[in-house]
């Protein structure tokens, strides 16, 4: 039996089959050919340019891998540096670099130095000690390291747990601060195993588990006790590609290995420095600056390109050098800096005391002159009777009064934002006219006229000023709990409010009314550097320096050379404590770039350390780690407004949040890590850590406000009027910011109508019903700048 017949439906009757292809017919064969579809040979064509492009990209990146690995395992390269950092005090590190030292160096040979060239692993490398307690020079070797070694000790796990690897204090300390710095390439040495295979693979399995989260993911551990494994971690940490931080490339630095004096003749008390070591990430010129860390900046009168003490290959050189024999290399080259191109050693602006001054009137200024004077010739004054010419020189006209007011008020008195109109002073004066954006005006509802309580002379007149501070401190005990307006201030008793607070202003609105950031700059600013355009010299300094780093030039020392650097014109008792100093802790001179020894305003971004509690105030001395420079400075504190040009200035250094800090520095280009440190009571030397940040600007047009609250408190309240007691103690202090808008902590706003009575209470209008609990408060507001520290660099009490 057939089966079922397959379902055929009807055809459509369409005669196109798109919209695009009906005017087809109407073009000629040639025209079908161009608006025909592409073929499928160009889609392939541009798969294959994107697989192509992708190919060169990928042979780019592992060309450039490669160069960097041959350029850091070269015989070239200068040697890698490790620093050996024990977790806790009771490891011993000293057993741990003796081996590492006997295992690098040659067979039948020891090593009398940190430095140490091996033919069997092909690697040159320097093995530091990190002491445990001292920070500063934990943190100098941090800097320089290529590979941090973390040790711990089997014998340290806690008391308490014995799951748990122990790390003290200072270790968790130093930890937070390497990752402030930045971290290179780390690893876990682990010492002190048992010999017992399973035990031993237990006590490594839980040092994973404790220690993993205070590393990155992949940092490796290795047991370090026989000659095995450290032969294991030696040869994987010779084929590791190194990673360091970033500000660390982009200077050159140098390492002494040792350090001399030359005595200067021509300058008496002064010496020429000479430290000698291998040069580090860049190139350096003769004509650059050098820093010495926590010393100062310097100009180089000579460099010295020596022979390589610690040759790779030791057929090519001496197997062994000691201390001696490197102060007697010879040099193979000499670079003398050029006068022309020398960068100058210009640390702050001599400002001339005459440059602002005018000793003699130009022509305008006297025809000007001339003009004012016919017209007060010309105007016509109402005299008494039988007044003499002479006797009418002497009358002064209202305007005359008017004038000499308004000039008395912009030097002795505080500048206010007003209307275009203006706010009408005490005793007919006006004010001066200031901008729109500085007005301050309320459009405020008809009040009703006034009652006969409100115009009535306030209780309290005949208080005594004892009995008036006794009310005072009772209302502020009340208030005390409030911690939403950290800062309200207390109105003086004993000095007008006018002059107490000259310095301040009020403003309408602290996001969009404007301020002249050179307005009433302080002293120093005149000693100080600023950039036209920061971004754009930064971007041409730094490309600068790679051509010149990618060049080859004949003032400059390529990286990997062992060089011998004569530092001019340092002190003698500076230099001498330096040669002490280098004895145990590393010393580092960095080239800087162009303008990067010139004071200027530079701008960090801070927080709290965790481990810091005391508190930190603005304007206090702290010695700030900035990349390889020191030096010591006395910030201010802002909040980091993103909606306005105008900061806060913040009192104190406050936990759990970033903040700005503000310093006199030198200046330096970012990106840059942040150390701050603080000495402790009794202490020459800095122990605590007390902030960490980074750098992110410089630019001493940023306005920092200080801002300050005077309150009050409602005496009487009649609907939308209150009067107002205790915020000013005489009427004319209220004539004297009567000109400035006032606000309560319930949300109100209004102004200052007019004083009531000899005590200092006044009539005060508002938006809405004043609450007779509520307070009313007035904001002011002063430009605050830095502080000039007395010392720019750390003294060296180490």
């Amino acid at each position: 039996m057939a089966g079922p017949r397959p379902q055929i439906n009807k055809a459509h009757k369409s005669r196109f089959s798109s919209k695009a292809s009906r005017q087809v017919h109407k073009t000629s064969r040639i025209d079908k050919s161009r608006i025909s579809k592409p073929d499928r040979n160009v889609t392939k064509g541009a798969r294959a340019a994107r697989i192509q492009r992708n190919k060169m990209v990928r042979d780019q990146k592992r060309a450039a891998l490669l160069k960097e690995k041959r350029a850091s395992s070269a015989s070239t390269s200068p040697p890698r540096v490790i620093v050996l950092f024990g977790l806790s005090a009771s490891v011993n590190l000293d057993a741990l670099a003796k081996d590492i030292l006997a295992l690098l160096s040659p067979e039948g040979t020891k090593a009398t130095s940190a430095t140490v060239a091996s033919p069997d692993y092909k690697l040159r490398a320097t093995v530091l000690k990190a002491p445990h307690g001292d920070l500063l020079t934990c943190m100098e070797m941090a800097k320089v390291a290529d590979l941090i070694a973390f040790v711990t000790s089997a014998s340290s796990l806690c008391e308490e747990d014995m799951s748990v690897f122990h790390v003290d204090s200072f270790g968790s300390q130093c930890l937070s601060v390497f990752r402030a710095i930045g971290l290179p390439s780390t690893a876990i040495l682990i010492r002190d195993l048992p010999l017992e295979p399973k035990r031993k693979q237990e006590l490594k399995k839980m040092c994973l588990s404790s220690l993993a989260c205070e590393f990155p993911e992949d940092c490796k551990f290795y047991p370090a006790d026989t000659k095995d494994e450290l032969h294991k971690f030696l040869w994987l940490f010779k084929e590791q590609r190194l990673t360091v931080p970033h500000w660390r490339n982009q200077r050159p630095f140098l390492m002494a290995q040792e350090v001399g004096l030359v005595s200067d003749d021509c300058n008496p008390g002064k010496c020429t420095l000479v430290l000698s070591g291998y040069l580090r990430a860049r190139s350096l010129s003769v004509n650059q600056l050098v820093h010495l860390s926590g010393i100062g900046d310097f100009q180089l009168c000579k460099i010295d390109l020596l022979k390589d003490p610690f040759p790779l290959n030791a057929k090519k050189g001496p197997e062994l050098m000691d201390s001696d024999e490197l102060h007697d290399l010879q040099a193979i080259r000499s670079l003398v800096p050029d006068p022309l191109k020398q960068e100058p050693l210009l640390v702050e602006n001599i400002p001339d005391p005459l440059a602002g001054e005018q000793t003699w009137p130009t022509e305008a200024e006297m025809a000007e002159a001339d003009r004012i004077h016919k017209q007060k010739e010309q105007k016509k004054k109402i005299l008494p009777r039988g007044t003499s010419d002479y006797q009418a020189a002497w009358i002064v006209d209202d305007t005359d009064e008017e004038v000499s007011g308004s000039e008395d008020d912009e030097v002795d008195g505080m500048v206010l934002d007003k209307e275009e109109n203006g706010f009408s002073g005490p005793e007919g004066s006006n004010y001066s006219d200031l901008d729109e954006d500085h007005a301050v005006s309320l459009d405020l509802r008809n009040s009703d006229d006034e009652t006969e309580a409100d115009t009535a002379m306030t209780e309290g007149e005949n208080l005594t000023r004892e009995q008036i501070e006794d009310e005072i401190r009772k209302i502020k005990d009340a208030h005390a709990e409030d911690e939403e307006y950290p800062d309200e201030v207390d109105t003086p008793l004993d000095v007008p409010a006018r002059k107490r607070f000259a310095k301040f202003r009020g403003l309408k609105s602290f996001r969009t009314s404007s301020w002249d950031p050179k307005e009433s700059l302080p002293p120093e600013y005149a000693r100080i550097f600023a950039f036209d355009n920061f971004a754009r010299t930064r971007k041409l300094i730094l490309s600068k320096a790679l051509d010149m780093d990618q060049g080859i030039k004949e003032d400059c020392v390529s990286v990997g050379s062992y060089i011998r650097l004569f530092i001019k014109e340092v002190q003698v008792d500076v230099a001498s404590k330096l040669s002490v100093l280098a004895k145990t802790s590393p010393m580092l001179a960095c080239g800087l770039f162009q303008h990067e020894s010139k004071i200027s305003v530079m701008h960090f971004s801070i927080r709290k350390h965790d481990s810091y509690s005391a508190p930190i105030k603005a304007k206090e001395s702290l010695i700030f780690h900035v990349g390889f420079r020191q030096f010591i400075a006395r910030p201010i504190f802002s909040s980091d407004n993103m909606n306005s040009d105008k900061h806060k200035m913040e009192r104190f250094l406050h936990a759990g949040r970033f903040s700005i800090a503000s310093v006199y520095a030198p200046i330096s280009f970012p990106p840059l890590p942040l150390i701050v440190l603080k000495c402790g009571q009794g202490e020459a030397s800095p122990t605590a850590v007390a902030a960490v940040g980074s750098l992110k600007s410089i630019d001493p047009d940023r306005i920092i406000l200080k801002k300050i609250i005077l309150t009050g408190y409602p005496q009487r309240v009649s609907k939308l009027k209150a009067t107002v007691r205790y915020m000013f103690h005489n009427p004319e202090d209220v004539r004297w910011f009567k000109p400035v808008e006032v606000w309560t902590k319930c949300g109100r706003r209004g102004r200052v109508k007019e004083p009531v009575g000899t005590h200092g209470p006044m009539k005060c209008t508002f938006d809405g019903v004043v609450q007779q609990h509520d307070t009313v408060c007035m904001s002011l507001y002063k430009r605050v700048f830095p502080k000039w520290p007395e010392q720019r660099f750390p003294v060296l009490d180490r």
